[in-house]
């Protein structure tokens, strides 16, 4: 009996992929375009402009596509293959989500990240593997983005956002310049959202040089035999120092306030769909509720980001130090913590990121407007008032941003926030791998909801002037006559 020849690992990915276009059209999808068209002075309109390539980015468009709305375009800052932060900032060997999660695959079992890794490497791979090494992720998205053909360009910064009459105008700058008209905007814009990174009083004022944060470009090589000083406890906070200690850092302290490191990832014993589609739609209170409680627990680091930092003897761990001030001195810096002064040459702040807009320049013209949950929706008696919470942007059923006060900017409706700082007002689905194709598929239901809507006359119209008859007039004999003779 012959056996089969194994498939390399190029032919894999081939029957793949076009195992998907047969799903695809099984499914009819992409589904046919139907959205007008539409000029601005002369100049074409898009439905929807995507800012951001990443997975989320990725995904919003791919729903687009598939729904049906296909005048679309993506822009991301980044080079091809270096949207997001797997292959930048993000400074972990592998994610740290389950390798079984479906992520981005808007539910089609071709578009996998299973199946693009058995396609290539086969079962037994598959069960060998652990967690996702992350540059494998991002040669992932890259296939994801190309199978799908993806309408994505690089090295374009948007750097403004004003109104068009009833469209929304962006700035563009980069590999493309000019000013693009849109009905309907999307920012996919990742961990940082609308704000930045989140910057601690205490280094308010303390030359660059000498310090930078966990997402920043970093320099480890310069570390060598340095005194590094990382805070935090988080996931960020590990995989920094344990990049430092690798590339050669005399000394590493962690610099924890907590007393004791947490231990729970209290969220993920509780992941269910009821999650994913329930918290958009509970009240103000239990939402708060939730955030609250897990921003008070706080989330673990994975054991293995940590056993890579404490298996260096260099490593220190200091809990129950908490940062009363950053000082300069001569040679580094000294700083002054609940356990006493401490002297290091540099510091790595993995304090996470800020929903604070209104210190970015491209969003200066809506920022004003912007109804956060500080301004009516958080009561006393939900809880803390935590100031992240406070400052997250209060947003509709599509992501939409709403205006403080009704009327004072009607092109915030159109712009959906469809990143990470949407978690307070929908959960989890707009910035990690479990659940982005739920919150994709929620955006763009909206978003085809409202174009539809505000076109209805136009489909009106359409319905009004179809004429293509289904029957000819030569499938059946007209025997009324022959019942008027024989009537009694």
């Amino acid at each position: 009996m012959s056996h089969p020849v194994p498939l390399s690992a190029a032919d894999g990915l081939t029957a793949l992929e076009a195992r998907l276009r047969e799903d695809l059209s099984l499914l009819e999808l992409p589904a046919k375009s139907w959205v007008p068209s539409r000029e601005y002075q002369g100049l074409p309109v898009r439905d929807v402009v995507v800012i951001g390539g990443g997975m989320c980015g990725l995904a919003a468009t791919a729903k687009l596509l598939l729904t049906g709305i296909d005048n679309v375009v993506a822009y991301d800052a980044a080079p091809a293959g270096q949207e997001g932060p797997w292959v930048t900032f993000a400074r972990m060997e592998t994610l740290r989500s389950p390798k079984t999660l479906h992520g981005p695959a808007l539910g089609l079992p071709a578009l996998t990240f299973r199946a693009w890794f058995t396609a290539q490497w086969g079962a037994e791979a598959w069960q060998a593997l652990d967690k996702i090494p992350k540059a494998q992720w991002m040669d992932y998205l890259v296939w994801y983005r190309h199978v799908l053909q993806l309408p994505v360009r690089n090295g374009v910064h948007m750097t403004a956002i004003s109104q068009a009459d009833d469209l929304i105008a962006i700035d563009l700058n980069g590999a493309e310049t000019g000013r693009v008209y849109t009905r309907r905007l999307v920012l996919a814009t990742g961990r940082s959202g609308l704000g930045g990174f989140a910057v601690p009083d205490f280094l308010q004022g303390v030359d660059r040089r000498l310090w930078a944060h966990s997402a920043d470009e970093i320099d480890f090589a310069a570390l060598q035999g340095k005194r590094v000083a990382v805070i935090g406890a988080g996931a960020s906070s590990m995989d920094n120092a344990a990049t430092a200690l690798e590339a050669g850092a005399g000394q590493v302290d962690l610099l924890i306030r907590r007393r004791e490191m947490p231990r729970i990832n209290k969220m993920t014993g509780i992941g269910s769909q009821g999650v994913v589609h329930g918290m958009h739609p509970l009240d103000d209170a239990w939402k708060w509720r939730f955030v609250d409680y897990t921003s008070s627990t706080q989330t673990p680091p994975p054991r293995s980001s940590t056993l890579r930092v404490s298996r260096h003897a260099n490593a220190r761990f200091f809990l129950d130090c908490g940062i009363n001030a950053v000082r300069e001195e001569t040679g580094g810096l000294l700083i002054d913590t609940t356990q006493g002064g401490l002297r290091y040459d540099y510091l790595i702040a993995a304090t996470g990121f800020t929903n604070d807009f209104n210190g970015r320049p491209e969003f200066a013209a809506i920022a004003p407007y912007i109804r956060s949950w500080a301004d009516g929706r958080y009561r006393p008696e939900m809880g803390a008032p935590r100031p992240a919470m406070l400052a997250a942007p209060d947003l509709g059923p599509a992501f939409e941003f709403r205006e403080k006060a009704p009327g004072s900017c009607p092109l915030l409706a159109k712009i959906h926030c469809f990143n990470d700082a949407a978690m307070l007002s929908h959960g989890k689905v707009s910035g990690d791998i479990p659940a982005v194709s739920a919150g994709a598929d929620r955006l763009v239901r909206g978003i085809a909801a409202s174009l539809f809507a505000e076109d209805v006359a136009t489909h009106y119209a359409s319905l009004q002037a179809f004429d293509t008859p289904e029957l000819l007039g030569d499938e059946w004999v007209d025997s009324t006559p022959e019942l008027k003779e024989n009537a009694l």
